[in-house]
């Protein structure tokens, strides 16, 4: 390393701590800017792992229009990551988002609903009888109705961290592979990392960007966040039946999903109570049988003759306090920034929280507000929740 102090350091190099840099210098290319990243192979980097699914579909104000920027900016993304000519590729599929609601829930979907369109948002509500007609696999008699946007889609997460990592350092960002064992603090300010080999690098700001990791950090200043590391399984699956209809990423009433790869193959998973928490990335492809097919099969009929192809697992940053993400500079540290505890919808926000939080870096007024999600509320014990029935 040629320099050992920056004007602001990412502690972690996943999505958020590069389009925080991206925005960084983009708005001021004098910064010195290092992102630190302790697996430059991204193996267990919880972007990489994440479904790469965006969404219109909140019921917090705050949450839609972070999506309505992503979305805008994916339009123009590849190009203006490009590198040397080279464009990020991130094969984004707008084949939809489906929400389906049962009768317990369906005044709560409504209500989302009329938020998303008042604020513009192109989703639908559609019957059983619509749904079945668009999606025959679903059993319509297993939902009330569900919410439908077409803009919704996913996309290839790996592709989109390396479009604003490679577009970081095209800007002047400093890459470095090293873990970083705890943060360093002097009189309330923060003022760098301490690496595993010993080596200290200062700096004025320190953007907590360590995704599930970002709990076991900020013990290291006294901090403790509401976060927890918790494991969440994907199973890969291939059905006999060969659907003629593209499907949407759909979220069952039970908060099980599925999303479409291709014709029969899908991905399927599920946010358990007993899902495990720290740091583990192994699979169990009977937790599939045992726990989810049964469930599956009573809304999708076709799935009872299925192949489990492949499975993963990945971890999510979840904010025990309320689900949403914490952001901003942690009231008795100056300096101290936070990006985390998204609790998996971390990815699809980053392009308006990277720019939030560099404007807060820089002092710029805001494009758009966000102190809503402020740590500051973590203090006044008072929660922002998004809502039931948006789990993935």
């Amino acid at each position: 390393m040629n320099d050992k102090s920056y004007d602001v350091i990412m502690a972690g190099g996943g999505v958020m701590g590069c389009a925080t840099a991206f925005y960084l210098l983009r708005s001021d290319p004098t910064l010195k800017v290092a992102i630190i990243e302790m697996d430059s192979t991204y193996e267990k980097n919880s972007t990489v792992l994440s479904d790469g699914n965006t969404r219109l579909q909140f019921n917090l104000k705050e949450n839609i229009q972070i999506s309505q920027y992503g979305l805008d900016k994916l339009t123009t993304f590849s190009e203006e990551m490009a590198v040397d000519g080279i464009k990020a590729r991130i094969g984004f599929r707008q084949e939809g988002n489906l929400f389906l609601s049962d009768q317990d829930n369906i005044k709560n979907a409504q209500a989302g609903l009329a938020m998303q369109q008042s604020l513009g948002c192109n989703v639908e509500w559609l019957t059983p009888d619509e749904i079945s007609d668009r999606f025959p696999l679903y059993n319509k008699e297993s939902f009330a109705g569900g919410t439908f946007g077409p803009l919704d889609g996913t996309m290839d997460s790996h592709a989109v961290l390396m479009g604003f990592k490679n577009k970081a350092i095209d800007l002047g960002a400093t890459f470095i592979e090293a873990e970083i064992t705890e943060f360093t603090q002097s009189a309330g300010q923060i003022t760098g990392v301490k690496l595993s080999s010993g080596e200290i690098i200062k700096a004025k700001y320190v953007l907590n960007s360590a995704g599930a990791w970002a709990t076991r950090l900020a013990q290291t200043v006294g901090i403790e966040l509401p976060i927890d590391p918790i494991m969440r399984q994907v199973f890969i699956v291939e059905i006999a039946a060969q659907p003629e209809e593209i499907y949407p990423l759909t979220v069952f009433p039970s908060g099980l999903y599925l999303i479409q790869e291709h014709e029969n193959r899908f991905m399927i998973s599920k946010s358990m109570d007993d899902d495990l928490i720290g740091f583990d990335f192994s699979t169990n492809r009977e937790r599939f049988t045992e726990f989810l097919w049964e469930e599956l099969v009573g809304y999708a009929p076709a799935f009872d003759r299925l192949k489990i192809t492949g499975a993963w697992a990945g971890l999510y940053a979840v904010n025990t306090f309320d689900g949403n993400a914490i952001l901003g500079e942690w009231p008795t540290l100056k300096g101290f920034i936070l990006a985390n505890g998204f609790s998996g919808h971390g990815f699809q926000q980053c392009h308006a929280v990277g720019r939030y939080l560099a404007e807060l870096i820089l002092g710029n007024p805001h494009k758009l507000d966000l102190s809503i999600f402020s740590p500051q509320r973590i203090f006044g014990n008072k929660p922002v929740f998004e809502g039931h029935g948006k789990l993935v």
